[in-house]
């Protein structure tokens, strides 16, 4: 069982590496149930990768502050490192431990997915396509791409990204360092101190700035998660695939077979 878990995570790294763009294999797929598992199984070992930097960001800035709390020297890079990691998530005290703590954390996997679904209707709308814009991200930049629906005397555009993971990297760049989120960044925290988990559901609550649709966005991304059983994902060890005979299928087919949900 153990080997399989590893084989998983070593395939997902993989598939994280090369995954740029939703492959046009994607759009043919005309099952709806076959396309959310498609759906999940290509964003989510790049959610979890996206995963890993932040959870390094957090691990070393632990180490920092307990070097400091050993009333011990920073090194040169250490104190550069800390630096930018200040100016990336906008925290104005370069020493504030809590601050780094706070904003420096992962994005349940549950809200992460159900956000892209509902932004990009499920990768199929024009902006995950043309921009591997997955969640709707405004740039006032050069490099962006003009909404037909863009109200006269607007300037905004949508983001053009290179990669379906520099979507997710912004996205969740913007939910740890924007004050629209500030709650959930709270909510986060206390969970964290308590040692309770934080699911996407719990998150969603706090999404009330997200969209101009307010409460009944909310309403939305929460029926997402468990109507598709992602909820499951923000479980620390559950794993996100198992295999049937020679397949492996993503953990939302098991949910809807043993829970009779329907997707």
């Amino acid at each position: 069982m153990r080997i399989f878990a590893l084989s998983i995570i070593f395939i997902a790294s993989i598939f994280a590496d090369i995954t740029k763009s939703f492959p046009d294999s994607y759009y043919k797929i005309k099952d709806p149930l076959a396309r959310k598992e498609a759906f999940v199984k290509i964003l989510y070992p790049l959610v979890i990768e996206e995963e890993k930097k932040i959870k390094a960001q957090r691990a070393f800035v632990k180490s920092v502050f307990e070097k400091i709390e050993r009333e011990e020297i920073l090194t040169p890079a250490e104190t550069e490192k800390l630096k930018k990691l200040a100016k990336t998530y906008r925290i104005k005290s370069l020493y504030n431990k809590e601050a780094y703590l706070k904003r420096i954390d992962t994005i349940p996997v549950s809200l992460v997915l159900a956000q892209a679904a509902i932004e990009s209707n499920w990768g199929r709308s024009r902006f995950a396509k043309e921009a591997n814009n997955l969640f709707g991200e405004w740039t006032w930049g050069k490099r962006g791409i003009v909404p037909k629906d863009r109200p006269e005397g607007k300037r905004y555009k949508i983001r053009i990204f290179d990669s379906l993971e520099d979507s997710i990297a912004s996205y969740m760049k913007n939910l740890n360092r924007h004050w629209a989120y500030k709650e959930l960044r709270e909510a986060r925290a206390k969970a964290r101190k308590r040692g309770l988990p934080f699911s996407g559901f719990a998150a969603a609550t706090y999404m009330i700035h997200y969209s101009q649709r307010g409460e009944k966005y909310i309403k939305m991304v929460k029926a997402k998660i468990v109507r598709n059983g992602w909820d499951l994902y923000d479980l620390p060890s559950m794993p996100a695939e198992h295999s049937e005979g020679n397949k492996i299928v993503m953990l939302s087919s098991r949910i809807f077979a043993v829970k009779g949900r329907r997707p």
